[in-house]
């Protein structure tokens, strides 16, 4: 078994590997994606803290009001705005709006290929390592409750399984990674499985 800081160790030599991008659509090769289509950047932040002992990744239940995934599993993140200098400002951003990360108190280790989601956006998950404590503090118009999942939990790929629903008239196909009482599924489920995989290769 890898021991924690082990495997904190092997996430930083990871992501310094050349790796795919991956979609929404990957259990779904049949469906056709018009080439013309325009994306919108966006990123996201997962953050792990091994401040408390065994180490965890921050994750967010969106408020249930939201027009986009309400009530979904979801990391801190959002849109590219205009005075955002980077993707990485951007994902920092916006954990200090939605869950009251201080400047400062993530220290950037590398980020995964970009995610394209149904919703028209291609997100680049940026990872973290907490610097320093912080008490989580929720925006209540987007976020209704930030929690911690293992590490482990969610670095293994054999808890990863795929399910489907109904969805614009077909089954669509998604990963799902649950913990406890919370659902992770979708597109936060694939870029946690993608960090997986490329750890465990």
């Amino acid at each position: 078994m890898t021991r924690p800081l082990e495997l904190i160790t092997r996430i930083e030599a990871a992501l310094g590997q050349p790796g795919a991008a991956s979609s929404d659509f990957d259990l779904n090769p049949g469906t056709v994606l018009p080439k013309d289509r325009k994306l919108r950047d966006a990123a996201v932040l997962i953050l792990i803290s091994d401040l408390g002992g065994a180490p965890t990744v921050y994750l967010t239940k969106r408020a249930s009001g939201l027009k986009h995934h309400p009530g979904q599993i979801a990391f801190p993140g959002g849109k590219l705005d205009e005075g955002d200098a980077s993707l990485e400002a951007a994902a920092l951003r916006e954990a200090h709006e939605e869950i009251a990360l201080p400047d400062g108190a993530a220290q950037i280790i590398g980020h995964l290929p970009p995610h394209e989601t149904v919703t028209g956006f291609t997100v680049t998950p940026v990872v973290a390592r907490l610097a320093r404590p912080f008490t989580p503090m929720v925006e209540l118009g987007e976020v209704a409750e930030v929690f911690e999942v293992p590490l482990t939990h969610v670095m293994d790929p054999a808890r990863y399984s795929i399910e489907g629903r109904h969805w614009r008239g077909a089954t669509r196909y998604y990963f799902t990674v649950p913990f406890g009482p919370y659902y992770i599924w979708g597109a936060t489920a694939r870029m946690l499985r993608a960090l997986a995989e490329r750890v465990a290769a």
